[in-house]
């Protein structure tokens, strides 16, 4: 009886202590990209819901850590998320933890919270987040640098084109998870829509409240089919992998569909009037140059916007095939009024 308890109790115990090394060694995924140079400077980058393969700001980031790489030679790991993401906290922490690498990137909103508490648990390590979005007022420490993009103005630039391209006078917006950055997609392209279209009719909607959201393309679908359904022969999606859906239904219903982050016009040419790019991939490679060389910019949010076309809509031999020319002028003109002040777009 005794040698039955105690092996019991070994043998519970060694599963659970298993299973404690196999969440310590691999609960995030961590996985080595380059390793042809063991001196060089060394990113660290952890992907949001979707990972890579998202066709959207996860891919963006990859692509500019491939440039990182290529351009400044450095080497680099990623982490892939699980399920809705839920491990952010656990990745960023691997990464830092980690004495070889330098910089350490979270890709999305929803790392905010996690990357601040862990910058100031590592103030020798050096943070970017993508999409950073504090608290208002909120102390940002001085090793992190809050990575933002001005989406508000890039929505009003898609607002204006879908309402001067609509032939029905109703435009759709479909939002990933339904929080204050896609909130400002979805306001700015209200008001870049009015603004040119004043009776223009709008039908919006969000796929979800979590992360989750952003990786949900048959939900995605489905929104987009009903409001192609009520009338609207546009739809500007903010959904992240999730917007593929959208894609799809823009291209069984022969309407027409925006997209963000990056074009994606493989998938529908004829259906995908334009895109409105956020160059995360230019972001993240202008922040590894500044961290290798002593201009990091931590304890604020830096903003990449219409300046410089950071933030900007995609005008290419695709796009010029379904957006008229003189809508084309014309939005050149909105865009320079906004930078000029003379359109207010507040962020």
């Amino acid at each position: 009886m005794t040698y039955r308890k105690y092996s019991s109790f070994f043998f519970r115990l060694s599963s659970i202590l298993t299973m404690f090394m196999l969440l310590l060694t691999g609960c995030a995924g961590k996985k080595k990209v380059s390793e042809s140079n063991p001196n060089a400077y060394k990113v660290g980058l952890v992907f949001d819901v979707g990972g890579r393969g998202d066709k959207s700001f996860n891919d963006l980031a990859y692509n500019g850590l491939e440039q990182a790489k290529k351009k400044l030679g450095i080497q680099f790991d990623y982490i892939e998320p699980s399920g809705e993401g839920a491990d952010r906290e656990a990745a960023l922490r691997q990464m830092a933890a980690d004495p070889d690498v330098k910089l350490i990137i979270g890709v999305g909103l929803l790392f905010t919270d996690d990357i601040t508490a862990i910058a100031k648990e590592f103030p020798d390590k050096k943070f970017a987040c993508i999409d950073y979005n504090p608290q208002p007022g909120a102390e940002i420490p001085s090793n992190l640098s809050g990575i933002v993009f001005e989406e508000k103005k890039g929505s009003f630039l898609a607002g204006a084109i879908a309402a001067l391209e609509s032939k029905t006078g109703i435009i759709g917006f479909i939002g990933g998870m339904d929080s204050n950055i896609i909130r400002k997609f979805e306001s700015g392209y209200i008001e870049g829509a009015k603004y040119v279209r004043p009776d223009i009719k709008l039908i919006t909607n969000f796929i979800g409240m979590t992360g989750s959201a952003f990786n949900d393309p048959a939900k995605g679908k489905e929104i987009a089919l009903g409001q192609y359904s009520q009338g609207a022969d546009i739809i500007y999606q903010a959904a992240g992998a999730s917007g593929m859906g959208v894609i799809e239904a823009a291209r069984e219903s022969k309407k027409l569909v925006i997209c963000t982050d990056m074009g994606l016009e493989w998938p529908a040419p004829e259906n995908m009037l334009t895109s409105i790019n956020k160059a995360i991939n230019k972001a993240v490679l202008t922040t590894i140059d500044e961290a290798m060389h002593g201009k990091f910019e931590g304890g604020k949010q830096r903003v990449f916007g219409l300046d410089n076309r950071y933030t900007d809509y995609v005008w290419n031999s695709d796009t010029e095939k379904l957006i008229d020319q003189s809508v084309h002028e014309r939005i050149e003109s909105i865009r320079k009024d906004i930078l000029d002040g003379k359109i207010k777009v507040q962020e």
